[in-house]
């Protein structure tokens, strides 16, 4: 898994029609705050273990604007290995967390 704090800031705030808290710097915070109320979360598993699925779903929702979630699925399922590396997270394990993240960030 590459380093989340050394990748570069996209610009979702300012996508039109799409609601984002601003950056991920904001959201990872709000995030590592709440995930323990999320109900996929396991009591054995860490914030750092679903860290990269939220940033996943922020990223996509900014990716795939005007989308829904049950048409882009697919798509992030094939990208979700490419996007996390060799990680210890399959898609079945993390999609959960994906889709609270791109939920926040679409109000859907």
């Amino acid at each position: 898994m590459d380093n989340l704090e050394n990748r570069n800031e996209s610009n979702l705030d300012t996508i039109p029609g799409v609601t984002f808290s601003g950056n991920w710097t904001r959201d990872q915070s709000w995030w590592r705050e709440n995930f323990r109320d999320r109900p996929y979360v396991k009591a054995d598993h860490l914030f750092e273990y679903y860290e990269p699925a939220y940033r996943y779903g922020y990223e996509s929702a900014g990716r795939f604007r005007g989308r829904t979630w049950n048409d882009v699925e697919p798509e992030l399922r094939t990208g979700w290995a490419q996007f996390e590396g060799p990680g210890q997270s399959t898609w079945e394990n993390i999609k959960d967390a994906v889709r609270d993240a791109w939920e926040r960030v679409t109000g859907h």
